[in-house]
This record gives C-alpha cells, structure tokens and sequence, in this order.
C-alpha cells in the first residue's frame, strides 16, 4: 500500500535539498565566474570551447561533493558547511593552477586553446572527486 504521508515528507525533502543544491551552484558559478580573468559568458556566446570546458569543469567538480554531502549530511546547515567548503576548494584549485602551473592561463582560453582548458576542468574534476570522497560525517 502506498504510504502518502510517507512520500510527502520525503518530497518535501527533496524539494528543500534540490532547491539548496540549486542555488549554492548558481552561486559557486557566478563567484567562479567574478574570480576568474576572463569572462566566460562573453566567450561562451562567441563560441569559445575552451571557456565552455573550463567552467564546465569547475561546476562538475563543485556538484560532485555537493552530490555526497546530500548523501552525509542531516541538517540544511551542515549541509551548507560542506557546501562552501566544495566552493572554496573549487576556487582555490583555479587560483593554484593559473598562478603557479599555467601563468598564461587567460590568454590561452581567451584564445580558445582546448588543450588548456581541458587541463583545468580535469583537474577542477579531480579536486571534486577527491573532495566528495573525503566528505563523510
């Protein structure tokens, strides 16, 4: 028998989970997007894969620890802690890679080198696979 108390709980749930997850994702893309030299949006629209790739890398590897800290986490709080933690390691991995390991890094994706851009997103990647395993409460 199909308990609908039970299913409106448990979509209430999701509901307040997926709307957090949303936003705490716009928010990382559009503090990504400040931090960052180049302007993705611009690069997008004008076809640049390179911008496309690197921030798409950057969002995977932000979702995939968001993705586990659902799975730990009991309270919208702690799963807010997390949240900003994914973020800053997200934000600090870019900053590490364009000012110690490719110091031409905005030139190169301005100019739409997909080489470059898909070092950045495997390790914006990486970073969050590494930072979701870690998440556990």
């Amino acid at each position: 028998m199909f308990d609908w108390a039970a299913f409106q709980y448990g979509a209430s749930a999701f509901l307040i989970a997926f709307t957090a997850a949303g936003l705490f994702t716009l928010a990382f893309k559009l503090i990504y997007q400040w931090v960052t030299p180049y302007h993705e949006r611009t690069l997008i629209r004008e076809g640049n894969m390179a911008a496309a790739l690197t921030l798409g890398g950057a969002l995977v590897g932000y979702v995939l620890p968001l993705a586990s800290a659902l799975s730990h986490t009991v309270s919208l709080m702690e799963f807010a802690a997390w949240a900003l933690l994914a973020g800053v390691v997200q934000i600090l991995v870019f900053v590490v890679v364009s000012r110690v390991a490719m110091r031409d890094l905005k030139a190169r994706i301005e100019a739409g080198e997909m080489a470059a851009a898909l070092y950045l997103a495997s390790i914006s990647i990486c970073a969050g696979l590494i930072n979701a395993a870690c998440m556990t409460s």
